[in-house]
């Protein structure tokens, strides 16, 4: 009983004791925050104050080209000390609530290459701040942020970028707050993941950065990302290699088949156009040359050339054939003309018999017209004139004649000179199929090899 009695005394008296000391404690807070001023740095008039500065990567949301930013949700901790907040020992801490940064004197600090920040407030305002009993502060708050990244897209998609946090003062210069990183700068690093990228390192410094209002000590943590290339191998390259290899189907197919290779040259190059329009569409519209446009534009080159080869292949089928049929149309009226033609037609047609002088070509008949001759009358002359057979040649020879005399020795000079345009005779058109089947896959090849060894390597 008499243990039991002691027990209880103890237990009522260290609470007394610990309730004395936070009453204490509150009463000593109160005291100190009567004459405080907040719009008074620690130290002022007196040497720089220190604020040490840390940070804990959350998550990185999303990086966009399109607007050469990314988001990120990050915890900042920041650290100085403020005498006039000394209330013990050093190892005396208090947890206070976020809104007690409103009572006391806190940094301005701002994120320079800020966009857009919202701090988080479910189911509270993610702040807070511990007070240490010689006069320490750490200040911490969590909060989302949209910081803007200028991006060398050169080698889109096989970049590294470097994405930046700047922290800076936005009042006080060099004189009055100097921010600095602590031992360990950055936290959670390796936690972090991205969807497109991988984050291979990140460095720490700090800068002076001299501006129309004074000079600011400026933080800066960057991120070295590098893209993960996987993505645009399945949505792009790859689809990209397998419509330039559908091109060259066309090189087996009959070359008579017209509709087919056109149809089949017309869909690839259209479904090259559609892929490099969804390219462009999720990228800046910057003026300089990207990786993935000398890839796709390659790969459009490379499936016009297919449908090229199948109009060189038409040309110079259909045009020697026409050559030929003309040429046997001229072989066969002129034989014509000397077996049965010439041979049908009656002998006196070529034959003009003049009936009156009037009518005779020679001028001293023509003259003898109106004298009266004692002698019997003389027989009237005949002509005998030659009449072509061949038609291609009278008609041609008509045109001919329609045509001036200036512009007939201009033709006559033309025919003279070789300005004619020569082109390799093919007789057997599958030979520019059966040499395209083997030139473009091999192009091709030696493309995609230099393509890659250049960008990776």
């Amino acid at each position: 009983m008499i243990f039991l009695l002691t027990g209880i005394t103890f237990l009522i008296s260290e609470f007394v004791h610990v309730e004395s000391d936070w009453s204490h404690i509150s009463k000593k807070i109160a005291e100190l925050l009567k004459d405080y001023d907040v719009r008074l740095r620690p130290n002022f008039g007196g040497a720089p104050l220190l604020v040490g500065m840390d940070v804990i990567i959350g998550t990185f949301d999303s990086i966009s080209e399109a607007n050469m930013d990314y988001t990120l949700t990050m915890y900042l901790n920041q650290y100085w000390r403020d005498e006039r907040l000394a209330f013990g020992k050093e190892t005396d801490v208090l947890a206070l609530p976020g809104d007690f940064s409103e009572k006391i004197w806190v940094p301005d600090t701002f994120l320079a290459n800020d966009k857009k920040s919202y701090i988080h407030d479910i189911t509270e305002r993610n702040k807070m701040i511990r007070l240490h009993g010689n006069g320490l502060i750490e200040y911490g708050m969590r909060f989302t942020t949209t910081l803007a990244c200028l991006m060398d897209l050169h080698y889109y998609p096989l970049d590294v970028q470097n994405c930046t946090v700047e922290i800076e003062s936005y009042g006080y210069t060099v004189g009055d707050v100097v921010m600095f990183w602590r031992d360990t700068p950055v936290f959670g690093v390796e936690e972090a993941e991205l969807p497109q990228f991988t984050i291979v390192g990140y460095n720490a410094n700090d800068r002076k950065e001299r501006l129309a209002t004074g000079e600011y000590q400026r933080l800066s943590l960057s991120f070295k990302l590098e893209r993960n290339i996987g993505y645009f191998v399945f949505q792009t390259y790859l689809p990209s290699i397998l419509i330039v290899m559908l091109s060259w189907v066309s090189f087996w197919i009959n070359h008579e088949a017209t509709s087919a290779r056109v149809a089949l040259g017309i869909t690839t190059v259209l479904t090259m156009t559609t892929i490099s329009t969804g390219v462009r569409s999720a990228l800046p519209r910057i003026s300089y040359v990207k990786a993935i446009d000398i890839y796709l534009v390659m790969c459009f080159v490379f499936v016009f050339a297919a449908l090229l080869e199948y109009a060189a292949v038409n040309y110079t089928y259909w045009g020697g054939r026409a050559k030929k049929a003309k040429k046997r149309d001229i072989r066969e009226a002129a034989d014509g003309c000397q077996t049965q033609d010439c041979k049908e037609l009656p002998k006196d047609l070529g034959i003009i018999e003049l009936h009156e002088l009037a009518m005779s070509p020679i001028a001293s008949l023509r003259h003898r017209q109106g004298k009266s001759y004692k002698d019997p009358p003389i027989a009237l002359p005949s002509f005998r004139i030659h009449r072509p057979c061949n038609p291609v040649r009278s008609k041609s020879s008509n045109l001919l004649n329609n045509i001036p005399k200036s512009n007939q020795r201009f033709l006559q000079s033309l025919k003279r000179t070789p300005l004619k345009i020569s082109f390799p005779r093919v007789k057997d058109v599958n030979i520019i199929d059966k040499y395209s089947r083997l030139v473009f896959p091999i192009s091709f090849l030696l493309f995609n090899v230099t393509y890659w060894c250049y960008y990776i390597l």
